[in-house]
Protein backbone atom coordinates (compact mmCIF):
# COMPACT_ATOMS: atom_id res chain seq x y z
CA UNK A 1 0.00 0.00 0.00
CA UNK A 2 2.74 2.42 0.93
CA UNK A 3 4.62 1.42 -2.20
CA UNK A 4 1.65 2.33 -4.39
CA UNK A 5 1.39 5.74 -2.73
CA UNK A 6 5.07 6.38 -3.34
CA UNK A 7 4.70 5.43 -6.99
CA UNK A 8 1.68 7.76 -7.34
CA UNK A 9 3.57 10.69 -5.84
CA UNK A 10 6.49 10.06 -8.19
CA UNK A 11 4.22 9.96 -11.24
CA UNK A 12 2.48 13.22 -10.26
CA UNK A 13 5.86 14.83 -9.70
CA UNK A 14 7.07 13.79 -13.13
CA UNK A 15 3.80 15.12 -14.65
CA UNK A 16 4.28 18.48 -12.93
CA UNK A 17 7.88 18.60 -14.10
CA UNK A 18 6.69 17.77 -17.62
CA UNK A 19 4.07 20.56 -17.51
CA UNK A 20 6.65 23.06 -16.30
CA UNK A 21 9.01 21.98 -19.04
CA UNK A 22 6.23 22.23 -21.67
CA UNK A 23 5.23 25.69 -20.44
CA UNK A 24 8.81 26.89 -20.54
CA UNK A 25 9.21 25.44 -24.02
CA UNK A 26 6.01 27.19 -25.07
CA UNK A 27 7.26 30.58 -23.94
CA UNK A 28 10.63 29.94 -25.52
CA UNK A 29 8.95 28.98 -28.81
CA UNK A 30 6.82 32.13 -28.77
CA UNK A 31 9.85 34.29 -27.93
CA UNK A 32 11.79 32.80 -30.80
CA UNK A 33 8.92 33.78 -33.11
CA UNK A 34 8.34 37.20 -31.64
CA UNK A 35 8.98 38.82 -35.01
CA UNK A 36 6.13 36.82 -36.51
CA UNK A 37 3.78 37.87 -33.70
CA UNK A 38 4.88 41.49 -34.03
CA UNK A 39 4.38 41.32 -37.79
CA UNK A 40 0.80 40.08 -37.45
CA UNK A 41 0.09 42.69 -34.78
CA UNK A 42 1.49 45.50 -36.93
CA UNK A 43 -0.45 44.36 -40.00
CA UNK A 44 -3.71 44.09 -38.06
CA UNK A 45 -3.13 47.46 -36.42
CA UNK A 46 -2.41 49.10 -39.77
CA UNK A 47 -5.56 47.54 -41.24
CA UNK A 48 -7.62 48.76 -38.27
CA UNK A 49 -6.07 52.23 -38.56
CA UNK A 50 -6.84 52.34 -42.28
CA UNK A 51 -10.43 51.37 -41.60
CA UNK A 52 -10.78 53.84 -38.75
CA UNK A 53 -9.28 56.83 -40.57
CA UNK A 54 -10.50 56.12 -44.10
CA UNK A 55 -14.10 55.12 -43.28
CA UNK A 56 -16.75 57.76 -43.83
CA UNK A 57 -17.61 59.24 -40.43
CA UNK A 58 -21.21 59.11 -39.24
CA UNK A 59 -22.74 61.88 -37.16
CA UNK A 60 -25.78 61.60 -34.92
CA UNK A 61 -28.10 64.23 -33.53
CA UNK A 62 -31.46 64.11 -31.81
CA UNK A 63 -34.37 66.20 -30.61
CA UNK A 64 -36.97 65.53 -27.93
CA UNK A 65 -40.65 66.47 -27.83
CA UNK A 66 -43.16 66.73 -24.97
CA UNK A 67 -46.89 67.53 -24.69
CA UNK A 68 -47.92 71.15 -25.30
CA UNK A 69 -48.84 73.46 -22.46
CA UNK A 70 -52.47 74.32 -21.82
CA UNK A 71 -51.86 77.86 -23.05
CA UNK A 72 -50.41 76.50 -26.31
CA UNK A 73 -53.73 74.96 -27.37
CA UNK A 74 -55.96 77.79 -26.15
CA UNK A 75 -56.63 78.91 -29.73
CA UNK A 76 -58.37 75.64 -30.52
CA UNK A 77 -60.88 76.19 -27.67
CA UNK A 78 -61.94 79.74 -28.51
CA UNK A 79 -65.74 79.90 -28.48
CA UNK A 80 -66.22 76.16 -28.05
CA UNK A 81 -67.94 76.37 -24.67
CA UNK A 82 -70.27 79.12 -25.96
CA UNK A 83 -71.09 76.92 -28.96
CA UNK A 84 -71.84 73.93 -26.71
CA UNK A 85 -68.80 72.02 -28.00
CA UNK A 86 -66.42 70.00 -25.82
CA UNK A 87 -63.07 71.68 -25.29
CA UNK A 88 -59.85 70.06 -26.49
CA UNK A 89 -57.45 68.91 -23.80
CA UNK A 90 -53.65 68.73 -23.94
CA UNK A 91 -53.92 64.95 -24.21
CA UNK A 92 -56.31 65.23 -27.15
CA UNK A 93 -53.99 67.46 -29.15
CA UNK A 94 -50.78 65.58 -28.23
CA UNK A 95 -52.42 62.27 -29.15
CA UNK A 96 -52.93 63.54 -32.70
CA UNK A 97 -49.32 64.75 -32.82
CA UNK A 98 -47.97 61.40 -31.57
CA UNK A 99 -50.02 59.55 -34.16
CA UNK A 100 -48.51 61.65 -36.94
CA UNK A 101 -44.99 61.49 -35.50
CA UNK A 102 -45.08 57.69 -35.49
CA UNK A 103 -47.14 57.18 -38.63
CA UNK A 104 -45.75 55.23 -41.54
CA UNK A 105 -47.42 57.65 -43.93
CA UNK A 106 -45.34 60.59 -42.70
CA UNK A 107 -42.14 58.53 -42.83
CA UNK A 108 -42.98 57.49 -46.39
CA UNK A 109 -43.53 61.12 -47.35
CA UNK A 110 -40.21 62.13 -45.78
CA UNK A 111 -38.49 59.17 -47.45
CA UNK A 112 -39.87 60.09 -50.87
CA UNK A 113 -39.53 63.89 -50.72
CA UNK A 114 -36.43 64.43 -48.56
CA UNK A 115 -34.35 61.27 -48.20
CA UNK A 116 -34.34 59.90 -51.76
CA UNK A 117 -33.25 63.18 -53.41
CA UNK A 118 -30.21 63.20 -51.06
CA UNK A 119 -29.18 59.63 -51.95
CA UNK A 120 -26.25 59.42 -54.44
CA UNK A 121 -27.28 58.72 -58.02
CA UNK A 122 -25.51 55.36 -58.15
CA UNK A 123 -27.47 54.17 -55.10
CA UNK A 124 -30.76 55.77 -56.12
CA UNK A 125 -31.35 53.15 -58.80
CA UNK A 126 -31.12 50.31 -56.26
CA UNK A 127 -33.98 48.33 -54.82
CA UNK A 128 -36.50 50.54 -53.03
CA UNK A 129 -36.90 48.12 -50.15
CA UNK A 130 -33.16 48.31 -49.45
CA UNK A 131 -33.26 52.09 -49.55
CA UNK A 132 -36.27 52.06 -47.23
CA UNK A 133 -34.41 49.76 -44.85
CA UNK A 134 -31.44 52.12 -44.85
CA UNK A 135 -33.72 55.08 -44.22
CA UNK A 136 -35.26 53.38 -41.18
CA UNK A 137 -31.77 52.97 -39.77
CA UNK A 138 -30.98 56.61 -40.52
CA UNK A 139 -34.09 58.11 -38.93
CA UNK A 140 -35.38 56.51 -35.74
CA UNK A 141 -37.91 57.49 -33.10
CA UNK A 142 -37.15 56.36 -29.59
CA UNK A 143 -40.25 55.30 -27.63
CA UNK A 144 -40.82 56.93 -24.25
CA UNK A 145 -39.76 55.63 -20.90
CA UNK A 146 -43.19 54.65 -19.59
CA UNK A 147 -42.11 54.83 -15.95
CA UNK A 148 -40.11 58.09 -15.92
CA UNK A 149 -41.08 60.04 -19.07
CA UNK A 150 -44.24 58.51 -20.52
CA UNK A 151 -44.78 61.31 -23.06
CA UNK A 152 -41.19 62.05 -24.09
CA UNK A 153 -40.33 61.03 -27.66
CA UNK A 154 -36.88 61.41 -29.21
CA UNK A 155 -36.22 61.71 -32.96
CA UNK A 156 -32.70 60.70 -33.99
CA UNK A 157 -30.90 60.92 -37.35
CA UNK A 158 -27.50 59.33 -38.06
CA UNK A 159 -25.88 60.54 -41.28
CA UNK A 160 -22.48 61.20 -42.80
CA UNK A 161 -23.40 64.87 -43.15
CA UNK A 162 -23.78 66.56 -39.74
CA UNK A 163 -25.69 69.46 -41.31
CA UNK A 164 -28.20 67.17 -42.97
CA UNK A 165 -28.59 65.15 -39.77
CA UNK A 166 -29.66 68.21 -37.76
CA UNK A 167 -31.77 69.57 -40.62
CA UNK A 168 -33.66 66.29 -41.06
CA UNK A 169 -34.49 65.91 -37.38
CA UNK A 170 -35.96 69.40 -37.16
CA UNK A 171 -37.70 69.06 -40.52
CA UNK A 172 -39.34 65.76 -39.61
CA UNK A 173 -40.72 67.18 -36.36
CA UNK A 174 -41.97 70.27 -38.22
CA UNK A 175 -43.70 68.04 -40.78
CA UNK A 176 -45.44 66.10 -37.99
CA UNK A 177 -46.50 69.39 -36.35
CA UNK A 178 -47.92 70.84 -39.59
CA UNK A 179 -49.78 67.61 -40.31
CA UNK A 180 -51.23 67.75 -36.80
CA UNK A 181 -52.30 71.36 -37.24
CA UNK A 182 -54.10 70.42 -40.46
CA UNK A 183 -55.76 67.50 -38.72
CA UNK A 184 -56.85 69.69 -35.83
CA UNK A 185 -58.24 72.23 -38.28
CA UNK A 186 -60.20 69.47 -40.00
CA UNK A 187 -61.48 68.26 -36.62
CA UNK A 188 -62.65 71.75 -35.71
CA UNK A 189 -64.25 72.25 -39.10
CA UNK A 190 -66.03 68.92 -38.90
CA UNK A 191 -67.39 69.58 -35.41
CA UNK A 192 -68.51 73.07 -36.39
CA UNK A 193 -70.14 71.75 -39.56
CA UNK A 194 -72.01 69.06 -37.62
CA UNK A 195 -73.12 71.51 -34.93
CA UNK A 196 -74.16 74.08 -37.57
CA UNK A 197 -76.12 71.41 -39.43
CA UNK A 198 -77.99 70.54 -36.25
CA UNK A 199 -78.81 74.21 -35.62
CA UNK A 200 -79.94 74.73 -39.21
CA UNK A 201 -82.26 71.74 -38.95
CA UNK A 202 -83.70 73.09 -35.71
CA UNK A 203 -84.24 76.49 -37.32
CA UNK A 204 -85.87 74.96 -40.38
CA UNK A 205 -88.08 72.79 -38.18
CA UNK A 206 -89.22 75.84 -36.17
CA UNK A 207 -90.01 77.78 -39.35
CA UNK A 208 -91.93 74.87 -40.84
CA UNK A 209 -93.87 74.41 -37.62
CA UNK A 210 -94.68 78.13 -37.48
CA UNK A 211 -95.89 78.07 -41.07
CA UNK A 212 -98.14 75.08 -40.41
CA UNK A 213 -99.53 76.72 -37.29
CA UNK A 214 -100.29 79.88 -39.27
CA UNK A 215 -102.02 77.84 -41.95
CA UNK A 216 -104.00 75.96 -39.31
CA UNK A 217 -105.11 79.23 -37.72
CA UNK A 218 -106.23 80.59 -41.08
CA UNK A 219 -108.43 77.52 -41.53
CA UNK A 220 -109.96 77.97 -38.05
CA UNK A 221 -110.50 81.69 -38.63
CA UNK A 222 -112.27 81.04 -41.93
CA UNK A 223 -114.64 78.59 -40.27
CA UNK A 224 -115.24 81.01 -37.41
CA UNK A 225 -115.96 83.78 -39.97
CA UNK A 226 -118.59 81.61 -41.62
CA UNK A 227 -120.27 81.03 -38.27
CA UNK A 228 -120.07 84.71 -37.23
CA UNK A 229 -121.57 85.89 -40.51
CA UNK A 230 -124.27 83.23 -40.35
CA UNK A 231 -125.51 84.32 -36.91
CA UNK A 232 -124.91 88.01 -37.54
CA UNK A 233 -122.05 88.59 -35.08
CA UNK A 234 -120.20 91.52 -36.60
CA UNK A 235 -118.68 92.82 -33.36
CA UNK A 236 -117.15 90.94 -30.41
CA UNK A 237 -119.76 89.33 -28.18
CA UNK A 238 -118.26 90.24 -24.81
CA UNK A 239 -120.36 91.67 -22.00
CA UNK A 240 -118.85 94.91 -20.72
CA UNK A 241 -117.31 94.62 -17.27
CA UNK A 242 -117.15 90.87 -17.35
CA UNK A 243 -113.81 89.08 -17.83
CA UNK A 244 -114.11 85.54 -19.23
CA UNK A 245 -112.61 82.71 -17.28
CA UNK A 246 -109.30 81.28 -18.46
CA UNK A 247 -110.95 78.35 -20.22
CA UNK A 248 -113.56 80.57 -21.85
CA UNK A 249 -110.91 83.07 -22.94
CA UNK A 250 -108.91 80.32 -24.64
CA UNK A 251 -111.99 79.13 -26.49
CA UNK A 252 -112.85 82.74 -27.35
CA UNK A 253 -109.47 83.47 -28.91
CA UNK A 254 -108.43 80.19 -30.42
CA UNK A 255 -111.17 77.60 -29.90
CA UNK A 256 -114.78 76.76 -30.61
CA UNK A 257 -115.99 80.21 -29.47
CA UNK A 258 -113.74 82.07 -31.89
CA UNK A 259 -116.79 83.21 -33.89
CA UNK A 260 -117.83 85.33 -30.89
CA UNK A 261 -114.95 87.69 -31.66
CA UNK A 262 -117.07 89.01 -34.47
CA UNK A 263 -116.68 89.06 -38.21
CA UNK A 264 -114.70 92.33 -38.28
CA UNK A 265 -111.93 91.08 -36.01
CA UNK A 266 -111.79 87.71 -37.74
CA UNK A 267 -111.51 89.31 -41.22
CA UNK A 268 -108.77 91.65 -40.01
CA UNK A 269 -106.66 88.81 -38.57
CA UNK A 270 -107.25 86.69 -41.67
CA UNK A 271 -106.02 89.48 -43.90
CA UNK A 272 -102.86 89.89 -41.83
CA UNK A 273 -102.10 86.16 -41.67
CA UNK A 274 -102.70 85.60 -45.39
CA UNK A 275 -100.35 88.48 -46.30
CA UNK A 276 -97.62 87.44 -43.87
CA UNK A 277 -94.56 86.21 -45.76
CA UNK A 278 -92.23 85.55 -42.83
CA UNK A 279 -93.03 83.95 -39.50
CA UNK A 280 -89.58 84.51 -37.97
CA UNK A 281 -90.58 87.41 -35.66
CA UNK A 282 -93.21 85.16 -34.07
CA UNK A 283 -90.91 82.18 -33.33
CA UNK A 284 -89.72 82.53 -29.73
CA UNK A 285 -86.49 80.42 -29.83
CA UNK A 286 -85.46 81.29 -33.36
CA UNK A 287 -83.19 84.24 -32.63
CA UNK A 288 -81.20 82.34 -30.00
CA UNK A 289 -80.54 79.53 -32.46
CA UNK A 290 -79.58 82.00 -35.18
CA UNK A 291 -77.14 83.70 -32.80
CA UNK A 292 -75.51 80.34 -32.04
CA UNK A 293 -75.26 79.58 -35.75
CA UNK A 294 -73.68 82.96 -36.52
CA UNK A 295 -71.26 82.50 -33.64
CA UNK A 296 -70.17 79.10 -34.98
CA UNK A 297 -69.47 80.55 -38.41
CA UNK A 298 -67.20 83.19 -36.86
CA UNK A 299 -65.01 80.73 -34.93
CA UNK A 300 -61.43 80.89 -36.21
CA UNK A 301 -60.61 77.41 -37.52
CA UNK A 302 -56.97 78.33 -38.21
CA UNK A 303 -55.88 80.08 -35.02
CA UNK A 304 -52.49 81.68 -34.62
CA UNK A 305 -50.11 81.19 -31.72
CA UNK A 306 -50.97 77.55 -31.16
CA UNK A 307 -48.55 74.67 -30.68
CA UNK A 308 -49.29 70.95 -30.75
CA UNK A 309 -46.13 69.96 -28.84
CA UNK A 310 -43.35 71.34 -26.66
CA UNK A 311 -39.83 71.18 -28.05
CA UNK A 312 -37.54 69.86 -25.34
CA UNK A 313 -34.36 70.42 -27.35
CA UNK A 314 -33.84 71.39 -30.96
CA UNK A 315 -31.34 69.30 -32.93
CA UNK A 316 -27.93 70.96 -33.26
CA UNK A 317 -25.24 70.26 -35.86
CA UNK A 318 -22.95 67.62 -34.26
CA UNK A 319 -19.19 68.11 -34.35
CA UNK A 320 -17.93 64.70 -33.21
CA UNK A 321 -18.78 61.57 -35.22
CA UNK A 322 -20.23 58.58 -33.42
CA UNK A 323 -18.80 56.16 -35.99
CA UNK A 324 -16.17 54.91 -36.47
CA UNK A 325 -14.80 54.79 -32.91
CA UNK A 326 -11.13 55.13 -33.87
CA UNK A 327 -9.71 54.44 -30.42
CA UNK A 328 -11.76 51.28 -29.98
CA UNK A 329 -10.96 50.04 -33.49
CA UNK A 330 -7.22 50.51 -32.94
CA UNK A 331 -7.34 48.67 -29.62
CA UNK A 332 -9.30 45.82 -31.17
CA UNK A 333 -6.84 45.73 -34.08
CA UNK A 334 -3.86 45.39 -31.72
CA UNK A 335 -5.57 42.69 -29.65
CA UNK A 336 -6.78 40.75 -32.68
CA UNK A 337 -3.39 41.03 -34.43
CA UNK A 338 -1.59 39.80 -31.32
CA UNK A 339 -3.97 36.88 -30.93
CA UNK A 340 -3.62 35.86 -34.57
CA UNK A 341 0.20 36.23 -34.31
CA UNK A 342 0.34 34.01 -31.23
CA UNK A 343 -1.88 31.42 -32.88
CA UNK A 344 0.29 31.44 -36.03
CA UNK A 345 3.44 31.10 -33.88
CA UNK A 346 1.96 28.12 -32.03
CA UNK A 347 1.03 26.38 -35.26
CA UNK A 348 4.47 27.07 -36.71
CA UNK A 349 6.20 25.82 -33.52
CA UNK A 350 4.11 22.65 -33.53
CA UNK A 351 5.10 21.85 -37.09
CA UNK A 352 8.78 22.50 -36.33
CA UNK A 353 8.69 20.21 -33.28
CA UNK A 354 7.01 17.41 -35.23
CA UNK A 355 9.50 17.78 -38.05
CA UNK A 356 12.38 17.47 -35.61
CA UNK A 357 10.86 14.38 -34.01
CA UNK A 358 10.37 12.70 -37.40
CA UNK A 359 13.89 13.64 -38.52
Amino acid sequence: MERDNVVGYQQRGRALDSDEIDLIELFQSLWQQKLLIIAFTVVATLAAAAFAFLSTPEYETKSGVLPPRLSDIGGYNLGRSEAALDQFTVSDVYAVFKTNLLSGALKRTFFREIYLPAVPADEHSGAQDKLWEGFNKTLTIKPPDIKNKPDFYEVTVAHESPVLAAEWVNLYIDMAAKKTERDMQENVLTEIAVRAQVLERQINALRLTAQKRREDRIVRLREALVVAEAIGFDDPQVVAGKIPADGDLTQFIDGNLMYMRGAKAIRAELAVLEKRGNDDPFISDLRDLENQLDFLKQIDVNPDDVSVFTLDSRAEVPETPVKPNKKMILILGIILGGMVGVFAALIRGMFKKRKMQVG
